[in-house]
């Protein structure tokens, strides 16, 4: 086959592929939400759209689904741009996924939101689909608590702390979008947001209140030591992790 992307393929090669045991589909789930001044929109989406095809690709028999680009992001409104979903309805956007791949002769779906604000509604999503579709595997890593551990722990090795790599905008994520689509960063506004600790406490008041109740320029992080080279780290190195995580479902 040319691509595992379904979105690039016609609907011949789609059949055929399913024919020959491609029967498990991958969907990542991003968000369109403010990243701090120097980060586009679409980061979450763009991270997600590139994690959900390298780990398609290193399962076996599996296609990418396009990416559901858009999420639960609430507590980001008070910023300019950003456009957010209901929980119930990134639950009826997903839903309405499954049904269409169902009919289609898939009989394995996996989730990957790559998105905080998604991972509660994307678990639930799971855990009400998977009544309704006794003969349909529905699988996806929702431990957001892991995801960020996963990828913090990696931005360790380059000597950068908790604080710096951020839940959001920080080295991370800016690193991530440097390795992917460069030309979109905007580096001479790089600037330090929130560097204190990042708990319960905090996360409740991001998500009662919104962001700019912890950070004005809406980072947790500091984006200063971001770099492409550790990008492509990050990226294949959290695609390692949900790879391993993934085959733990599948057994």
């Amino acid at each position: 086959m040319k691509t595992i992307r379904m979105e690039d393929m016609n609907w011949p090669d789609i059949k055929e592929a399913i024919a020959k045991g491609f029967t498990t589909v991958v969907i990542g789930i991003g968000s369109n939400e403010q990243h701090g001044p120097h980060l586009p929109e679409k980061t979450d989406s763009l991270i997600a759209d590139a994690i959900s095809y390298r780990v398609a690709e290193k399962l076996e028999n599996v296609l990418q689904a396009p990416t559901i680009r858009l999420g639960c992001s609430e507590h980001h409104l008070a910023f300019p741009g950003t456009i957010s979903l209901r929980s119930e309805t990134l639950k009826s956007i997903i839903s309405d996924y499954i049904e269409s791949l169902e009919k289609h002769g898939f009989r394995t779906v996996v989730l990957l939101p790559c998105h905080g604000g998604n991972f509660t509604s994307v678990q639930e999503a799971i855990d009400e689909l998977k009544e309704r579709h006794p003969q349909l595997r529905i699988i996806g890593y929702t431990n957001l608590k892991g995801f960020i551990d996963a990828q913090i722990n990696i931005a360790k090795e380059f000597g950068i702390t908790p604080e710096e790599g951020g839940a959001h905008a920080g080295e991370i994520e800016t690193s991530f979008v440097l390795a992917l689509e460069e030309h979109l960063v905007a580096k001479e506004r790089f600037t330090p947001g929130y560097l204190g600790p990042l708990g319960e406490k905090e996360i409740k008041i991001i998500l009662e209140k919104g962001m700019p109740a912890l950070t004005e320029k809406g980072i947790l992080g500091d984006p200063g030591k971001a770099t492409a080279q550790k990008g492509h780290v990050y990226l294949e190195r959290n695609v390692e992790f949900l790879v391993e995580e993934i085959k733990k479902q599948l057994k």
